[in-house]
């Protein structure tokens, strides 16, 4: 199952009240596909962790749907959600952690990660194009 919409439409069969109500809590689950769209995004969002620390500190332990007023769990819609896009079974944390490289940039700041990589690679053809470009007009 992929993108919010049809997240919060089943959370409506299953809860009641409309897809409206919890979209919000869906477009936060899947958030992470900002930073990849790999579903190694999932390791963010989709996670023991994440649906009993962060979704209640964002939306509350429970949250008033807007159709009827009744209150529903935080939780129980991020692991519904975890649920559908994982064919039933919601992973912890550590299930993603336990899987990853540890490269040298993450053992106290040894070398420099991919990203940093990246935009020292940037900076370096900003500041060589501005010194040719210096070059040509004081020649």
């Amino acid at each position: 199952m992929s993108k919010p919409w049809i997240h919060a439409r089943s959370s409506a069969r299953k809860f009641g009240g409309e897809p409206e109500d919890y979209l919000d809590i869906h477009s936060v689950m899947d958030s992470s596909k900002v930073a990849t769209s790999l579903p190694t995004h999932r390791a963010l969002t989709h996670n023991t962790y994440f649906v009993s620390v962060i979704l209640p500190r964002i939306f509350g332990e429970v949250f008033k749907r807007k159709s009827d007023g009744k209150f529903i769990s935080t939780r129980d819609i991020g692991e519904q959600h975890i649920a559908e896009d994982f064919n039933g079974f919601i992973p912890s944390a550590s299930d993603f952690l336990d899987c990853m490289n540890v490269p040298d940039w993450m053992m106290n700041g040894k070398g420099e990660p991919p990203s940093h990589a990246l935009i020292l690679k940037q900076r370096k053809t900003k500041e060589s194009v501005e010194q040719t470009h210096n070059r040509i007009h004081v020649d």
